[in-house]
């Protein structure tokens, strides 16, 4: 098994988290809101963990990933929606949030979640960076990596239950970056072999 400081996905990761990290400690905030998105299997996942263990600001950070948003298969555009309703909207004027995740299983809501107004938060998944929610957040990040790459991590990671679904997902996640332009609102943008 090859190192860390061997696997160019996971250095270019590193090397995006520590440089997000300088972005987060010079806004001095002490509640940041963070997007990060891109197309599947790029990387965003990853780049939230890694900057959930580096956070720089006292206290814990909120990690909220859009795969608990999105209403099913079809729910790229609907789970930014909640996302902006539910978490950004209410944190921007320091409300508490509530959001309700998806439970694939039962194609239903679950459980519901509380944001605290007073914390940093990360949102990350496609669809997330977006003319709507751009305004409400500190550091937007997109991340970039070419689609056969994406499409072997995504696969690997999710295996046959994400197979079938991949070209209408990939369609949805098209026509969110030709609408939006999530590249040009983006802050940083972390380019993953």
């Amino acid at each position: 098994m090859p190192s860390r400081s061997d696997d160019p996905v996971a250095a270019a990761l590193e090397r995006a988290a520590a440089l997000i990290e300088q972005d987060i400690r010079a806004l001095a905030a002490a509640n940041p809101v963070v997007l990060i998105d891109g197309c599947s299997g790029a990387g965003k996942s990853s780049l939230a963990a890694l900057l959930v263990r580096r956070w720089p600001v006292l206290g814990h950070v909120q990690l909220v990933a859009l795969d608990s948003l999105y209403p099913g298969w079809d729910g790229l555009d609907s789970g930014a929606e909640r996302a902006l309703d539910w978490i950004l909207r209410p944190h921007g004027r320091g409300f508490l949030g509530t959001w309700r995740r998806w439970d694939w299983d039962v194609d239903a809501e679950a459980e519901s979640h509380a944001v605290d107004p007073a914390l940093g938060v990360i949102v990350e998944g496609s669809g997330i960076l977006r003319p709507s929610t751009a305004g409400l957040a500190d550091v937007r990040i997109w991340v970039e990596s070419a689609e056969e790459s994406r499409k072997a991590r995504a696969l690997a990671r999710d295996g046959e239950t994400y197979r079938p679904h991949w070209d209408r997902w990939a369609t949805q996640e098209r026509r969110h970056v030709e609408r939006d332009d999530p590249r040009a609102l983006a802050t940083r943008i972390v380019e993953v072999p």
